[in-house]
């Protein structure tokens, strides 16, 4: 397993990641300022090895060139990107920092999980409504939702490689690369490449 960790205005990441094949590993994460905000990704390219590589790092490049665009015209650049390739299921969130705001969808089955900072809210938790498909292969209607943020709140992205189970199981106050590290630990399938991705929002209202 290797870990990644950063902080740009408004927000703190960290991600862990681990590899079933020395070709490549098929999952990545994508991390990225806005003038307003910040995008944010995490992306498994079918199976594991050179091929699922090749589509992660398409699909990553595709993003940093598109960053600022919304996140359904993203999607849909990344499916034309691409074409020719496995293909990749992904989900992206892009942040909005002047309203507190995060937009989001999913293609494929990357979770992804939002822990409000006060655990006394209703709900204390978002989660992603993901539609069925593969980015590059087979594209569904994309379907973006919004949700609002508060100061503490902590996204958390999985490829399938982790277990679902996870979000039972999250230490909220422990910094985001320390959350990423210890699902990564417990809740690793170790049949396939596996990402955890967790961004914690710094600001907006307490």
């Amino acid at each position: 397993m290797s870990a990644a960790d950063g902080r740009i205005e408004g927000m703190e990441w960290g991600a862990a990641i681990s590899s079933l094949d020395a070709g490549g590993c098929g999952d990545a994460h994508f991390v990225a300022p806005l003038s307003d905000g910040a995008l944010v990704a995490a992306i498994d390219g079918l199976g594991h090895g050179v091929e699922a590589a090749a589509a992660a790092r398409l699909a990553t490049q595709c993003l940093a060139r598109n960053a600022a665009e919304p996140v359904a015209l993203l999607i849909q650049r990344c499916h034309e990107a691409l074409h020719g390739t496995r293909g990749a299921a992904m989900t992206i969130a892009s942040w909005h920092f002047e309203d507190s705001s995060m937009n989001w969808a999913g293609i494929g089955n990357v979770e992804a999980v939002l822990l409000r900072a006060d655990r006394e809210a209703q709900p204390d938790r978002e989660s992603i409504t993901l539609r069925g498909g593969v980015v590059g292969y087979r594209l569904p209607s994309v379907r973006v939702s919004s949700v609002t943020l508060f100061r503490g709140d902590t996204l958390i992205m999985a490829t399938d490689g982790i277990a679902s189970e996870f979000i039972s199981d999250v230490a909220r106050e422990a910094s985001p690369r320390e959350v990423a590290e210890n699902v990564h630990r417990d809740y690793a399938r170790g049949t396939d490449d596996a990402l955890v991705l967790v961004v914690r929002y710094l600001g907006g209202s307490s």
